[in-house]
């Protein structure tokens, strides 16, 4: 009689038990499966933020990518940018994506770009890369041009002591002058932008700054002059100065070997200028 009562509550319990079971496992996969998922989509974040300026280009939703690029911790980050080429696609990059992200939502934004008090679109933090606001002055002139000072003319560093931490941390090796060809802001003078790969971006830099310099210099051999872009004026520092402008513009073969011409810097044309991207 015992077992007769008993045989039923244990089917009971143990019908229980295994359904249960079953619901966990299942649950638990499930979490796994998205967790992979998550991973995977987050795995390169040098080729995350090719896929960010993707969609801006294109169009399509990109909260899911911004919002996965402001979560990553700063050392993953980090272990994940390990080569100068990873560096260098995923900040081009996220400049490029993000100027054009602000200004399409508000292009109003683009008019309060030389404040020196209050907000400036330039200089005021409104970028969260690894739980960190930055500006896109923090990228280019922070990260990008390793803490030269924006004003003068890429001959000055600030003191470490100056500079963040996170800054430091995401420092490139050295200066590429070639960066101000590859670097958008808004303006219609800025180059176009290209889908930088952490794989190719060199070869992209070298491709970008020779057609930009091809396209924006004009050499008069009579008169032994060259007008070349004001960039090589702001910047003339990360060149080497006005004769290393000149030797770039010998090296991309937009003037002769032998030439030695007085140099004239090109009026920059601010007005806003957006969706003007290249394939390279």
């Amino acid at each position: 009689m015992y077992s007769a009562i008993m045989k039923p509550i244990l089917i009971a319990i143990f019908t229980v038990l295994f359904f249960h079971s079953s619901a966990s496992f299942e649950a638990m996969a499930y979490e796994s499966e998205r967790t992979n998922s998550v991973q995977s989509e987050t795995e390169s974040y040098a080729e995350l933020s090719m896929t960010l300026v993707k969609a801006v280009r294109d169009g399509e939703s990109h909260e899911h990518i911004t919002q996965q690029l402001a979560e990553v911790t700063p050392d993953a980050l980090y272990e994940d940018l390990n080569t100068e080429d990873r560096k260098k696609a995923f900040w081009l990059n996220i400049y490029n994506a993000y100027v054009q992200i602000l200004l399409l939502d508000d292009p109003e934004l683009f008019e309060d770009r030389n404040s020196w008090f209050g907000y400036n679109f330039f200089s005021s933090p409104q970028i969260t890369i690894a739980g960190h606001k930055l500006s896109f002055d923090d990228i280019e002139h922070g990260i990008m041009r390793r803490s030269n000072f924006k004003l003068a003319l890429g001959y000055i560093q600030k003191p470490r002591w100056m500079v963040d931490n996170f800054i430091q941390k995401f420092w490139w090796h050295e200066v590429d002058p070639r960066i101000h060809f590859a670097v958008n802001c808004g303006a219609a003078s800025c180059p176009y932008i290209a889908v930088f790969d952490p794989n190719r971006a060199d070869e992209q830099l070298e491709i970008a700054t020779r057609q930009y310099l091809n396209e924006n210099t004009d050499y008069y051999p009579d008169e032994d002059r060259v007008e070349v872009t004001r960039l090589m004026s702001w910047f003339r520092g990360d060149f080497g100065g006005v004769s290393g402008a000149v030797q770039m513009l010998k090296d991309y073969d937009v003037i002769p070997e032998n030439a030695d011409p007085s140099v004239d810097f090109k009026e920059y044309d601010w007005t806003m200028e957006l969706g003007n991207y290249q394939e390279l």
